[in-house]
């Protein structure tokens, strides 16, 4: 990939430079980390989500790196916020998490480290595009209430171990979900949660999203003697 980052740091938030555009973060290294997810998001500042903070906590607590990155500016947000078609340039939103991805490789604490994707709504149907076209920079992914078909056939190509999770009461996730499921060649999972919606937002039901994903990571990225070291 032609573009390039370097990173700024001021306690956890970070600016990723990829090409012309800066992208803002925030990441959590752990003591003794087994593993990296970057948090894949399309719109609205969710990084700053308390949903996917209560994911990146959770993860946090069992060993792995969390970044959680939004992937467009804050001025492109503003358009989306009224056309809302960026969110849905995939081809666009799995770019940056590319570079997102060769960024980590250079990063001094954790480049040893093998990276998972973490991505909700349409920006889980970019965290598998990203994997389709660069099968070599990730090692897992889950998809919490994502649209997954929109990587279309790009999901043939998709090497690393999916998992899929979708709320039991979204009847359309559920079968946009199963479709993707049917397409993808490689060790993959589509967990219910039952009671569910879209959002998780019922009692019980984003813990069960939070300790499902990092079950699915920490079996995929766990760098037995590979580990980097904090400092």
């Amino acid at each position: 990939m032609e573009e390039t980052a370097r990173w700024d740091r001021e306690e956890h938030g970070i600016q990723i430079r990829l090409g012309g555009v800066t992208l803002e973060g925030s990441l959590e290294v752990p003591e003794d980390p087994r593993g990296v997810v970057l948090f894949a998001q399309g719109s609205g500042g969710s990084r700053h989500s308390p949903r996917n903070r209560f994911v990146a906590e959770v993860l946090g607590k069992g060993g792995l790196v969390t970044l959680l990155l939004d992937l467009l500016t804050l001025e492109e947000e503003a358009v989306d916020r009224h056309t809302g078609h960026l969110r849905f340039d995939i081809g666009l939103l799995a770019s940056r998490l590319g570079g997102a991805r060769a960024w980590l490789s250079h990063h001094p604490e954790i480049h040893q480290l093998r990276v998972g994707y973490f991505g909700t709504s349409t920006s889980g149907g970019a965290a598998l595009l990203a994997a389709a076209h660069y099968p070599d920079s990730v090692d897992a992914i889950v998809s919490g209430g994502g649209r997954a078909d929109l990587a279309g056939p790009a999901l043939s190509r998709v090497g690393a171990p999916t998992l899929l999770i979708v709320g039991g009461n979204d009847a359309p996730a559920i079968e946009l979900n199963r479709r993707a499921l049917a397409q993808l060649q490689t060790e993959k999972r589509l967990e219910i949660v039952e009671g569910a919606t879209h959002l998780f937002e019922e009692p019980g039901a984003l813990e069960q999203v939070a300790h499902l994903a990092c079950d699915w990571f920490t079996r995929y990225l766990d760098n037995a003697g590979q580990r980097a070291v904090h400092g």
